[in-house]
């Protein structure tokens, strides 16, 4: 049985999370390229070596994908890379429905979720949690410490402009300098405005054991740019190898 996933029925009760390599020290940086919907974009995605690749469930996204259409992306990802389900603020049966379909390693948690709904998703579902954590200011650190013990990994995205309809994926960065030196007690990801240009210089910055992008590899909204994909990746292996002295 797949790490962490519970047999039929498994909503009846909390399962206990099991250790897997993701609790141990990274010996490498996570790439995680967010935001795949179609085959070709996936298979760029794998080819290239994301580490990651996660797909989008908010109606309101470009990225989103439903539910017949995340269980053949997720059937064709055949173990090559970690799979992760994003939703934004779903209730139960919303998140036992995209399990049920996308069977994903890892579930990202991308709204207003409280520590308490963070930790009661991660016990009722038995899968690791990414809880992502908007910073526009130093406060917002403050914010992401109370998920530190909580969930397994915590992405800091780039606050949405007060007009914006998306919590991500929005293409706009934050001031990088404000993780200089940050320490976690969970790994973190740096996402937010990151595309080929400027993902060695947000690693170098903040040190963080993993990158997440989306809209950086697009040609349009919602549309991967196999090209951009392919660049994102190189920038990102190289950076990692220099500024955290990991292969």
């Amino acid at each position: 049985m797949p790490f962490g996933r519970g047999p039929p029925g498994f909503m009846n009760k909390p399962w206990t999370i099991r250790p897997h390599p993701w609790h141990i020290p990274f010996m490498a940086l996570t790439i995680k390229i967010c935001g795949l919907k179609t085959h070709e974009s996936l298979q760029a995605a794998l080819d290239a070596g994301a580490n990651w690749v996660g797909f989008v469930f908010f109606s309101k996204s470009p990225r989103h994908v439903s539910l017949e259409e995340a269980k053949l992306l997720g059937a064709a990802v055949k173990g090559r890379a970690v799979k992760v389900a994003l939703m934004v603020d779903a209730d139960d049966a919303a998140i036992a429905a995209i399990i049920a379909a996308l069977q994903p390693d890892m579930l990202q948690l991308h709204g207003h979720e409280s520590p308490a709904r963070v930790a009661a998703i991660r016990a009722t579902f038995g899968l690791p949690v990414i809880k992502a954590v908007g910073v526009a200011g130093a406060v917002d650190l403050i914010e992401a410490r109370q998920y530190e013990k909580i969930a397994d990994w915590l992405l800091l995205d780039a606050k949405p402009p007060k007009d914006a309809t998306l919590p991500g994926g929005n293409g706009v960065p934050f001031d990088w300098n404000l993780l200089a030196g940050l320490d976690l007690a969970k790994p973190f990801m740096v996402s937010g405005g990151l595309d080929p240009s400027n993902v060695a210089k947000a690693i170098a910055i903040s040190h963080a054991a993993g990158v997440d992008v989306s809209s950086g590899v697009e040609s349009a909204p919602g549309v991967k740019d196999i090209g951009k994909i392919n660049a994102f990746m190189v920038a990102a292996r190289e950076a990692g190898k220099t500024a955290l002295g990991k292969d």
